[in-house]
């Protein structure tokens, strides 16, 4: 790739970044609240987003063969206890995957 394809392609993908943070604010100027479509979706589409992260990462887990899915089966448990806890997304993704990579680093290694 020359150095002016590099350029250009930066640039294009900057300015449709760009583009796509500002359209909200072009769109909605002024216009008080946004539609009630918008707040829907701004309220289910986080929860939707994390149900299909999850399905994602245990699409390829093996339950008929060792480990039998146990090290996703306790990571997830941890990640579900964590949150009960107490309530702290953040400290419950991370625990869960460190608890995760703990697991199949050293116990199911």
């Amino acid at each position: 790739m020359s150095t002016g394809y590099a350029v250009l392609t930066v640039a294009v993908i900057a300015l449709v970044t760009a583009a796509l943070r500002f359209l909200p604010f072009l769109i909605f100027r002024g216009k008080g609240e946004p539609p009630a479509f918008i707040g829907y979706l701004g309220k289910v589409l986080p929860y939707a987003i994390m149900a299909m992260l999850v399905v994602y990462c245990l699409k390829s887990v093996s339950v008929l063969s060792k480990p039998y899915g146990l090290p996703e089966l306790i990571a997830c448990a941890s990640v579900v206890g964590l949150h009960l806890w107490r309530r702290n997304t953040l400290l419950s993704i991370a625990g869960g995957t460190i608890i995760y990579m703990l697991l199949v680093q050293l116990v199911f290694a």
